[in-house]
């Protein structure tokens, strides 16, 4: 795939996620940094599940669109998603002009295949209970229109544009919590956050979450090399993160910044979801939790000055009151 493979030739830089947080801020506001207590330690919440497209994911896409020629926008955009980044394409895609179209699993939740549709892209359904691989229908999309491959983490565009939330982060804290972040816990799907995160912040302590059984970042910085998820991994809400492998261009940033990662369980991530809801008056879906799990179930260290990434907010209104109003 000659326009998909030319994006993992370059690598993302700490310059670049400095050119993207620059390009973001005249964009979008930051979105919110709130105090939280655990226990008798104040952590801090990073909002992204108030971006515009319900999270994180309009950093990485505006900072890699907003970069195509204009002989690239012409021929348009592909992107793989199961609805955070096929939003964050798709929002991008719109205000620049540009022709988008998302590889989606049959089996996203509607908000989020809803969302797509609204911001004008065209869907294209994959059956990823099925096994169908996404990567092939993409290469043919790709193939057949000469468009410009947008992946959703393996792209150090994106990886930039995802870091910018580390830029402003950094910024918070030195205003609010009295220095700059020691630690960031933020959730872990393929890397493209945690990797933007490592770059836009070289002095704090980077911690991958991801829900046991999706654990391929866990695993292959346990190995020391990429390790994808073991076989029959179970049914997860945190459909955001279902990411069967990492790749080089994430691990090798994540390999020497990310000393190790860590595994919540489903009901660490629901009682997240409450928590964030009840004290935060958030709404933050499954995959957009673990980091705040994990800090809940006393799996990440806190110090006063650890940043803990909320960073999606796109849940099915149904399933998200069955989850707050469980007494588990």
């Amino acid at each position: 795939m000659r326009r998909g493979a030319a994006m993992t030739m370059r690598r993302p830089t700490h310059e670049g996620v400095l050119r993207a947080a620059a390009k973001v801020a005249e964009l979008l506001p930051p979105t919110p940094l709130l105090p939280v207590a655990v226990g008798a330690v104040t952590a801090w919440a990073k909002a992204e599940c108030l971006q515009p497209v319900g999270a994180f994911k309009i950093r990485g896409a505006w900072h890699r669109l907003s970069d195509l020629s204009e002989a690239d926008r012409r021929r348009g955009v592909v992107a793989v998603s199961s609805g955070n980044h096929a939003q964050g394409v798709a929002w991008a895609a719109r205000r620049l002009g540009i022709a988008a179209t998302i590889v989606m699993p049959n089996d996203a939740p509607d908000v989020k295949l809803a969302g797509t549709r609204a911001l004008g892209a065209e869907i294209v359904l994959y059956d990823r209970p099925g096994g169908e691989s996404r990567d092939e229908v993409a290469e043919r999309l790709v193939a057949e229109g000469g468009a410009t491959l947008v992946h959703a983490y393996a792209d150090a565009w994106v990886i930039e544009g995802q870091g910018s939330a580390g830029i402003e982060i950094a910024a918070q804290m030195e205003r609010w919590a009295g220095g700059p972040p020691t630690r960031v816990i933020a959730p872990c799907g393929g890397g493209g956050l945690t990797a933007g995160l490592a770059l836009a912040c070289p002095d704090a302590e980077i911690v991958p979450v991801e829900p046991e059984g999706w654990d391929d970042v866990c695993r292959s910085l346990e190995a020391g090399e990429i390790v994808p998820v073991g076989p029959n991994a179970p049914p997860t809400a945190c459909d955001a993160l279902q990411t069967l492998a990492t790749r080089p261009v994430n691990f090798a940033v994540l390999k020497e910044r990310c000393r190790f990662g860590l595994r919540v369980t489903e009901a660490e991530v629901s009682a997240a979801q409450r928590m964030a809801f009840s004290r935060l008056r958030l709404v933050v879906e499954p995959g957009g939790a673990v980091a705040l799990a994990a800090v809940l179930a006393g799996k990440a260290p806190l110090d006063g000055r650890t940043a803990v990434v909320l960073s999606g907010g796109n849940v099915d209104p149904a399933v998200f009151a069955k989850v707050i109003s469980s007494a588990d």
